[in-house]
């Protein structure tokens, strides 16, 4: 028997964690015959129709989520069609509460694995093979028969240390993508917009199992590991012995991205946080709402005075990367409501500040609290939130603009030394985004994709035109800005060209320097500073990039040998001798 588990992924670079599991699951009880097709929902239906056809599988499974069950279902449907022997069965959070009428809605699906999939996909593969439980003995399913269509109730939960290493075969064949890991399952908190709030406890795997899964990202050099665990840390113990041995261990490379409960740090964890190697941890915090009335609506506890402390206690190493998330469409938080939210998490510059809308999803809390709350939302996946009691459809249509702005200008990380400057002019940084967004709008950018000059031109016009006594400044730190990113060959209309050539005995003379070298690019002895040349760059400003309101020309060297996670080049100010 062949059994194809089939993933389409958001994007190219995400890897589907649990098909993975179980495949690996499944053939570590002795079921044989399992294969792996992984696509993106960029991917024409038609292409992976044919795709999946020409395996011509017995069992065809797909994982389904919000972001691709209508793309599943179309396939699944046509599939059904070219090849009625085929048994179709669907599994993943999109379908895990779905009623015996789905089955009926949807003839092409013979089946629905509910919740956690590994025991019951076992227990499919043995029933298929003609020596296991009939389909009615089987818990976490609906199925379909000559009687009608059925539930067995829920699937029975595994022992976590059970599922074997996800990545057995290497990764040679996803170099450069995202690999998933998974430490725990559950949470400790009952926040309503969450699939978490329709299940009860954590469930973590042994630290020694752990360990030793993490040992094979670390000799095999991979790129970023996202842990998928809901809340990393609700075991203190646990999060701090996985830290340590990651730290300990730690091989220069690897990236470990982590969804934590800030509020849940403590000193000792943070100070021991403070000293890990820069890059190694990146961590991702809910902040969704800082309205005390939303918070205790969806369950969540008003804690943002205690997020704060630690964000900015993590922010003193330098060394993590923080990305801090929020919610519109919440209950009971209107548009100033959210501004006063989004205003209180921008000031604490997180490396990343997620603008999302809420999705009603299946099986949340928030799904049963809609009537009462006066929630409209789209019907189809994503289900994402359309009104609420608080907030109008006009107001998220300016939120989906100011979130845009939020993307292109803030969370691109291109543009960090610019608006550090230009924001301040604005009486909030909600303030500047919702102007910038109107003027966007305004001025039709809206109606076509844009190049990275085009972006950086827009934001000058948008800015000057407000405050042109200071444009020139503000043309310098854009300047800084792009030359954080790549060695500049073309500049925008609005700024001068290359001036290195002002400052060229002055920079030679830089590079001639064995000091200067040992000092600033220790990595480049013995080099030829004509090749030393290529890799960095040196730029000489009318004024400190870093305290703009102090006048006198100021020489920055830009390293391009030595980058951030967001591509960020590493930018030191040098002592250049005769620009004074």
């Amino acid at each position: 028997m062949k059994t194809v588990l089939t993933a389409i992924n958001a994007k190219y670079i995400h890897t589907n964690l649990a098909v993975r599991y179980l495949k690996t699951y499944a053939q570590k009880h002795g079921c044989t015959g399992i294969h792996l097709a992984e696509y993106t929902i960029n991917h024409y239906n038609d292409y992976i129709l044919s795709e999946l056809y020409r395996q011509k599988p017995d069992l065809l499974i797909f994982s389904c989520y919000i972001w691709n069950i209508r793309q599943v279902l179309d396939i699944a449907s046509t599939y059904k069609k070219v090849s009625p022997s085929t048994t179709i069965i669907l599994g993943g959070p999109e379908v895990s509460f779905e009623q015996p009428s789905f089955l009926e809605d949807h003839r092409c699906v013979d089946a629905v694995m509910k919740g956690e999939g590994e025991g019951t996909f076992v227990s499919l593969l043995r029933h298929f093979s003609g020596d296991g439980l009939p389909l009615s003995k089987i818990p976490g399913l609906l199925y379909r028969d000559d009687a009608g269509c059925h539930d067995t109730g829920s699937c029975t939960a595994i022992d976590l240390d059970e599922l074997p290493f996800p990545y057995p075969d290497g990764f040679d064949a996803l170099k450069d993508r995202i690999l998933y890991y998974e430490a725990s399952r559950g949470c400790p908190f009952n926040c309503q917009y969450c699939l978490s709030s329709s299940f009860h406890g954590v469930r973590f795997r042994s630290v020694e199992r752990v360990r030793q899964d993490l040992q094979v990202f670390l000799d095999a050099q991979v790129r970023q590991v996202k842990f998928v665990d809901r809340t990393f840390n609700a075991d203190r113990k646990f999060a701090w012995e996985i830290w340590r041995f990651l730290s300990e261990h730690d091989n220069g490379v690897t990236n470990f991205h982590f969804e934590i409960s800030a509020d849940l740090l403590d000193e000792e964890t943070i100070a021991y946080l403070n000293t890990v190697r820069d890059g190694l941890f990146q961590f991702e915090i809910g902040v969704q709402s800082t309205n005390p009335q939303t918070l205790k609506a969806i369950q969540r506890a008003d804690r943002f005075d205690a997020i704060s402390r630690t964000v900015q206690a993590v922010q003193k190493g330098r060394n993590i990367h923080q990305h801090l998330d929020l919610i519109a469409g919440l209950p009971h938080e209107d548009y100033p409501s959210f501004a006063e939210s989004f205003n209180a998490v921008y000031r604490l510059h997180p490396e990343q500040l997620q603008l999302g809308f809420l999705k009603v999803l299946k099986g949340s809390g928030m799904r049963r609290m809609c009537e009462e709350l006066s929630i409209s939302y789209h019907d189809a996946p994503p289900y994402e939130v359309l009104s609420t009691d608080a907030l109008s459809f006009d107001e998220i249509l300016q939120l989906k603009a100011i979130e845009h702005m939020v993307e292109t200008y803030y969370n691109s990380a291109r543009f960090g030394r610019t608006l550090r400057f230009v924001v301040p002019f604005w009486d909030t940084p909600f303030s500047f985004f919702e102007e910038l967004a109107e003027y966007y709008a305004q001025s039709g950018m809206q109606n076509a994709s844009h190049s990275q000059f085009e972006m950086i031109s827009f934001l000058y016009r948008f800015f000057s035109a407000r405050f042109p006594a200071s444009a020139d400044k503000a043309a310098w730190m854009l300047r800084f800005d792009m030359y954080l990113h790549e060695k500049i060959r073309k500049f925008p209309d609005f700024m001068e060209t290359d001036r290195t050539g002002l400052y060229a005995k002055a920079i030679l003379g830089f590079y001639q320097d064995e000091q200067n070298i040992q000092r600033y690019l220790p990595s480049f002895r013995d080099m030829e500073p004509k090749r030393i040349l290529r890799l960095v760059h040196i730029e000489v400003f009318p004024f400190d990039a870093e305290q703009p309101a102090r006048e006198g020309r100021c020489a920055y060297l830009f390293d391009y040998s030595r980058r951030d996670l967001l591509g960020n080049a590493l930018a030191q100010k040098i002592d250049l001798s005769g620009i004074g």
